[in-house]
């Protein structure tokens, strides 16, 4: 099979729809509301659809991998939104070396682990 892939978009639930279309925003995505229920949000050619969906088993196992440059400097982006001070829920995880690379972590107010990592 040949493919020419242009972008995967992960659709992903929230557990209070306004509460994780705020968290993204302060996160620098660029929002675009689809519908009442439905938005998708970007960051260069980078995006995602936040639905207004919760199923706890399915947001208790959401992971996503994001690829960064700079772990560290991430890191400390997120670190300077205050983003567990503004959301309660919200778990900032700081930098780990291993084997393959580094990443920090970044629960969202539902809490959907979000990794942000860099491979050696």
């Amino acid at each position: 099979m040949n493919h020419n892939i242009k972008s995967i978009r992960p659709f992903i639930g929230s557990k209070n729809f306004e509460t994780s279309r705020r968290f993204y925003r302060d996160l620098g995505y660029e929002e675009t509301i689809l519908d009442s229920k439905l938005s998708v949000f970007k960051s260069n050619e980078i995006a995602f659809y936040l639905q207004d969906a919760y199923v706890k088993d399915w947001i208790d196992n959401t992971m996503i991998f994001l690829e960064v440059d700079d772990v560290d400097c991430y890191y400390n982006a997120l670190l300077a939104l205050n983003l567990p001070e503004k959301y309660p829920d919200v778990k900032l995880i700081p930098t780990r070396n291993l084997d393959w690379g580094s990443e920090c972590f970044l629960h969202d107010p539902s809490g959907i682990l979000w990794h942000f990592g860099k491979f050696k």
